[in-house]
């Protein structure tokens, strides 16, 4: 007896070497693309991103052609932002715009891709400039143009005021990020590399509220250079701009503690 339940144990085992591991259960499996976008549909609504995530990609490589696949590639790049999967999901709606340029939702795409951008690295939430290069900056310009494309395309989308709101601040962001420079250069008598961080506020950014300290900056590093013409036209600019920031003779030598702070920073 024992014999024989060894030998039925033999043929067992090697009947699972033969036809190999068990598969996990697809339930997707012979279900039409319908039912599997639902499904998709239903786990983004309990918020079971994951499951979402694992549908809508198996929708889209198994039904390319299908009529769904935009609604679902959108979708994707949706679950794949909660997911905090944002580099995928800039890709997948970056891959959107341009495979579908008229569809109804590209207001959400552009908003979408903003959203990824802006919140890619945790850049914002750093406390100090110390950690921020200029290719993170370069990541908020991004963003900036993907909110602005909104705007101007989709004045009247639903995503149009928080567009607004969003570039406003990175707007600011951005700017406050060359003044940081701006007056390490400063700082350094590296006065020429100061000006060019200074002048791309008030020109890429004229409506920053970093306009003021950037022109008087300038101004400051024209009298450093002995450059007379150039420091009595910032002056001019100043004075008619911005009337209460008294512009004197010795204005340069009793402001230059403002960028002493900013030696704890940068030594």
């Amino acid at each position: 007896m024992k014999y024989i339940t060894l030998f039925v144990a033999t043929i067992f085992l090697s009947g699972c070497f033969i036809f190999g591991e068990p598969t996990e259960f697809d339930e997707t499996t012979g279900q039409s693309p319908e039912w599997i976008y639902e499904k998709a549909q239903s786990f983004i609504n309990q918020r079971d991103i994951r499951k979402s995530i694992e549908f809508l990609e198996k929708l889209i490589k198994r039904y390319p052609d299908n009529k769904l696949i935009p609604s679902a590639r959108l979708n994707l790049a949706y679950s794949y932002h909660k997911f905090g999967q944002t580099e995928l999901s800039t890709s997948t709606v970056q891959q959107f715009i341009t495979l579908y340029p008229s569809h109804p939702l590209m207001d959400y795409a552009y908003y979408l891709k903003g959203l990824n951008l802006y919140n890619e690295r945790g850049i914002l939430n750093k406390l100090t400039f110390q950690d921020i290069s200029d290719r993170d900056v370069n990541q908020l310009k991004k963003a900036f143009d993907a909110f602005e494309e909104v705007t101007k395309r989709f004045p009247n989308s639903k995503y149009a005021q928080d567009s607004i709101d969003r570039m406003t601040y990175l707007m600011n962001k951005i700017a406050e990020y060359d003044l940081h420079v701006a007056r390490y250069y400063m700082k350094r008598r590296a006065y020429i590399a100061a000006l060019n961080r200074a002048k791309n506020v008030y020109t890429s950014y004229p409506d920053s509220i970093h306009v003021r300290e950037s022109l008087v900056i300038q101004y400051i590093a024209y009298k450093e250079l002995k450059l007379k013409d150039l420091e009595m036209a910032t002056k001019k600019v100043i004075d008619y701009n911005f009337p209460d920031e008294k512009i004197t003779a010795n204005y340069a030598d009793e402001n230059k503690k403002w960028w002493e702070f900013w030696k704890s920073l940068t030594d």
